[in-house]
């Protein structure tokens, strides 16, 4: 009898699978990111062939742009980072979720098996003991394509999340990059602000001589004066900016903000100008458009699928067993046990609640093509300001560093006339004021270029890691 139901079960989840696969030719494809590309973007915006700002060098998209600064220290801060930051963390735990829940959508397309034991003995007049076993599988046949259609928006929520991780951790090696320079360029202006405070103060112990032997009036002291304090006011204000970035990078490292990291002395020269590949590989390349394709997927599957629920749903169930105690055998019933059955299930009325949620199902997928429009303008909008600003800023901080230099030989021509009684100290005192400030300005300008560099890298979509891991 056993060898019987086993067999009947067998054939019954064999004529499933058959149904079952007749139904998946009922299953829809997700859009192509060309169909993706073709609807997100207004028909007057077409992707250009190649970047419409000046790149200095063709040539596809390079990756292990880290390793381009040549600054083993930051090298060590990145992979620090990865591996504590609390936020990366985070989204780690985002894709163990994405992926069990993608687990969770498939599920759907397979039976559903569940086997149960007991055994019982009950007193009382005459003794009854009761040992039992079944098995019960249920089956819904994925007639119109709904159980693949979820098993494929799970999957493809999985692999935006995967995405979104990828665009975290190059995010965050970008990040740690652009602080780490940062803390360069304050360290470097602190250390200029108390140039700055030296030489006010030398300025100021020269008017208190000059005064003293009656070659100038008190006012020359006075300003002195004014202008140490103003340097040390500067100097107290770099301080804090120091102690601010040094904080934010020790946050991304996962360390505790005490202001304590050692940093880089002195500015990382500019690395030579990098492929920038063409703006249609942007779209396959830049983890958080990926993302945004695979979320438009996703909402294409669900819009399938709650249209599939409008139809009817067929499942299959069967069940079988053994049952032995001394009442089966008293009542003369056979102990072993076996059924099948089929239900059918056609949805014919639900106050709108189907047709309300395709409608839901078909909002969502308009905002995940419009959120993939927007997120492709953006990031060529990103990568066509980065390409203007490495030129611009190149050319900036070359005017710079002659605005530097002719401030320097201007002041020492004043310091020079100043000792000679030629001019007041006010002059020189402005000279010296201009040229702290382009030098300021010049230290800046550096960082800004270097964090260019990295806005470039991560707005181009390349990894920071290299393939070939050296």
């Amino acid at each position: 009898m056993m060898l019987s139901w086993t067999y009947k079960l067998g054939f019954i989840l064999a004529a499933a699978a058959c149904v079952s696969g007749l139904g998946g030719c009922a299953s829809k494809p997700s859009p192509t990111t060309e169909e993706v590309v073709a609807q997100a973007l207004p028909p007057e915006t077409s992707v250009p062939d190649t970047w419409k700002s000046l790149a200095e060098k063709a040539g596809p998209v390079e990756l292990g742009w880290l390793q381009s600064f040549q600054d083993p220290g930051l090298e060590a801060l990145v992979t620090e980072a990865l591996e504590h930051n609390p936020g990366l963390q985070v989204a780690a735990a985002g894709i163990e979720r994405a992926a069990a829940a993608a687990v969770i959508a498939g599920a759907a397309l397979k039976p559903t098996v569940a086997v149960g034991a007991g055994a019982e003995q009950t007193y009382g007049g005459s003794p009854i003991d009761t040992n039992s076993w079944a098995v019960g599988m249920s089956w819904e046949l994925d007639l119109w394509g709904k159980l693949r259609a979820r098993a494929a928006a799970g999957e493809a929520v999985y692999e935006a999340t995967v995405a979104d991780y990828q665009g975290s951790r190059q995010s965050l090696a970008a990040m740690t990059a652009k602080s780490w320079f940062l803390a360069t360029e304050a360290h470097n202006q602190q250390s200029l602000a108390n140039e700055s405070v030296q030489i006010n103060q030398r300025m100021l112990e020269l008017a208190q001589a000059r005064f003293r032997v009656g070659k100038v009036s008190r006012q020359d002291v006075h300003l002195a004066k004014a202008d140490l304090s103003q340097a040390e006011e500067r100097l107290r204000q770099t301080r804090i900016a120091f102690e601010q970035v040094a904080r934010g990078l020790e946050l991304l490292l996962g360390r505790y903000p005490g202001a304590d990291i050692d940093v880089r002395k002195e500015i990382i020269p500019i690395p030579p100008p990098v492929p920038v590949g063409l703006p249609a590989e942007l779209l396959q390349r830049r983890p958080d458009l990926v993302a945004a394709e695979r979320r438009v997927a996703a909402a294409f599957q669900l819009t399938v699928e709650a249209e599939a629920a409008r139809l009817p749903s067929v499942s299959l169930t069967a069940g079988g067993g053994q049952a032995s105690n001394d009442l089966v055998n008293l009542l003369g019933v056979d102990r072993n046990f076996f059924n099948v059955g089929a239900n059918f299930l056609a949805p014919v009325y639900s106050g709108g609640a189907l047709k309300a949620q395709v409608q839901i199902a078909t909002a969502d997928q308009k905002a995940a093509v419009a959120a993939y429009g927007q997120t492709a303008l953006t990031a060529f909008s990103e990568v066509e300001t980065a390409l203007s600003n490495e030129r611009l800023l190149t050319e900036r901080e070359a005017f710079l560093a002659e605005v530097v230099q002719e401030n320097q030989a201007a002041l020492k021509l004043a310091e020079k006339q100043y000792k000679v009684g030629r001019i007041d100290l006010l002059s020189v005192l402005i000279i010296q004021a201009r040229l702290i400030g382009a030098r300021a300005a010049l230290i800046s300008i550096r960082n800004d270029r270097l964090a260019n560099r990295v806005n470039l890298h991560l707005a181009l979509g390349g990894s920071f890691e290299n393939p070939e891991g050296n």
